[in-house]
């Protein structure tokens, strides 16, 4: 199935009506470097998308959270110096859970992928790690972002959600296979957050003290055991008790059951990456962990709900961009996006100063250089505001090669990434089906995939979604087709946001 689709009369525009070069690749250096700022398409996508809803979350509006702490158990100094993973170290945080789709009055038992939102409020300062309760996601470019979210959302006409229009943006990218397996699955309806794992997601880098590099990702395991909704189960659910979710959380916190996970990462060196055998930095992709065993870090436990909701959890700010010395970003065009967009989310939600609420402050001490702006509460007094100054204030000025970088070189393109050898947007969703999940969790999965087809799927769409599975498994690809074909599956569904 090919990832292109025939481009409509007149094409797109920027907002300022100019020829929108393209809504699918950025501009990176090369088809694997950075992106660019100066692709002002993608900025000018992302700033607005996040800009279209008042005031709350877009997307990853339903949510709850809780504090604790990250334990530090195994030593890990020879792969990351930062100061939050080194032996011993116990090191307070928040947490906060989602579902992506939704808005703040949605039911949080909906299928759906959920957010899995951590803040470590370190040594170092503050260091966020915003992943889901997936290894993957949908996509791995960010300038197709704002149009996946507006497909899960609801339509211009009657502000209902559709099953035609998550379709059709889903088999017309088809990197979206392995990610839709999973929503799919018994991981789209997990029975509480306690009881679901939790990802990093995107690849990381960690730098230790001798200044070498690893490529890493993060791993939580739920020490409660995984558990997961039925159909019927979920809509029950959904309609008894929208908050079902943040209740339980609230509820097993205040009675003392903290939940617990345990924090793994796989560590790749830094020079496999360039032929690893799937593209290390593509977010829809996993690692073998044959090829990249688990290894040990610590636990991660809830033990304090919050005070005040509205200032605790509806005003916390997350962004992939916090990081701390001894971690790094990497290559892949996701996290790279989210780096911006995450934190200008934010400025738009809450303010230009929403570091300086509470729940977002580091513990140590700031000197930045951000000054004014609404609601501003600290302040540098009558310091100098510029840098350089002569003035007695401090101010950064490293050069040369830093310490989180990587090498890359190349013409200016918008290209998907080169491919590795074993790179292609059905193998991992395959091998998920085939060798991962049991005969029922096949059978389940046939049925949830027939359902939402059922409900009002139409053609062309249709007829991709057969295709799209059939590249998937061509078995299940099948019986998905026999099942809509005969009109009987056999819990009919409204949607991925729905159960």
């Amino acid at each position: 199935m090919s990832d292109s689709t025939s481009k409509p009369a007149g094409a797109s525009t920027t907002g300022a009506g100019a020829p929108a070069v393209s809504d699918r690749n950025s501009l990176t250096v090369g088809a694997n470097g950075p992106i660019l700022l100066h692709d002002t398409h993608l900025l000018e996508q992302l700033a607005h998308f996040n800009r279209e809803k008042v005031p709350e979350r877009q997307p990853h509006a339903k949510g709850a959270g809780a504090f604790g702490v990250l334990k530090v158990t195994e030593d890990v100094s020879r792969y990351t110096k930062a100061a939050l993973f080194q032996q011993g170290v116990s090191t307070d945080m928040l947490a906060r859970f989602s579902t992506v789709a939704g808005e703040m009055g949605s039911p949080d038992t909906w299928r759906d992928v959920r957010g899995f939102s951590l803040k470590f409020y370190t040594d170092e300062g503050n260091y966020d790690l915003v992943g889901n309760n997936t290894p993957v996601f949908f996509l791995r470019d960010p300038i197709k972002f704002p149009h996946f979210i507006r497909s899960q959302k609801r339509l211009p006409d009657s502000g209902l959600r559709d099953n035609h229009m998550q379709w059709d943006f889903w088999t017309s990218n088809p990197e979206t296979a392995h990610q839709v397996t999973y929503v799919m699955g018994e991981r789209g309806l997990p029975r509480t957050w306690r009881h679901m794992n939790g990802y990093g997601s995107h690849t990381y880098m960690w730098i230790n003290a001798a200044g070498e590099k690893f490529w890493v990702k993060y791993h939580f395991h739920t020490r409660q055991g995984m558990a997961f909704f039925n159909n019927a189960e979920a809509a029950t659910m959904a309609g008894e008790n929208a908050d079902f979710h943040r209740a339980d959380l609230f509820n097993a916190i205040k009675r003392g059951d903290y939940p617990v996970w345990d924090l793994s990462v796989q560590v790749m060196p830094y020079a496999e990456a360039k032929d690893y055998r799937f593209n290390p930095f593509d977010l829809t992709k996993t690692w073998s962990h044959k090829d990249y065993p688990l290894i040990k870090v610590g636990t991660m436990t809830l033990n304090r709900n919050p005070e005040n909701f509205f200032a605790q959890i509806e005003q916390a700010a997350f962004s992939p961009g916090n990081t701390v010395p001894g971690i790094g970003l990497s290559p892949d065009k996701m996290l790279l996006g989210r780096a911006f967009a995450y934190a200008d989310a934010q400025r738009h939600r809450i303010g230009a100063n929403f570091h300086q609420l509470p729940v977002n402050q580091p513990k140590v001490p700031v000197n930045s250089y951000l000054f004014d702006g609404q609601m501003a509460y600290h302040h540098s007094g009558s310091a100098p505001v510029y840098a350089p100054n002569s003035g007695g204030r401090p101010w950064s000025d490293d050069t040369g090669p830093v310490a989180d970088g990587w090498e890359t070189d190349g013409e200016m393109v918008r290209s998907a990434y080169t491919l590795h050898a074993e790179d292609d947007d059905f193998g991992q969703a395959g091998t998920l089906v085939r060798e991962i999940w049991n005969d029922a969790q096949r059978a389940q999965f046939v049925d949830q995939v027939a359902g939402s087809l059922l409900g009002g799927v139409r053609s062309p769409v249709l007829e991709r979604a057969f295709e799209y599975w059939k590249s998937v498994d061509a078995k299940i690809g099948q019986q998905i087709e026999d099942k809509v074909r005969a009109g009987s599956a056999a819990e009919p569904s409204e949607g991925m946001g729905e159960s």
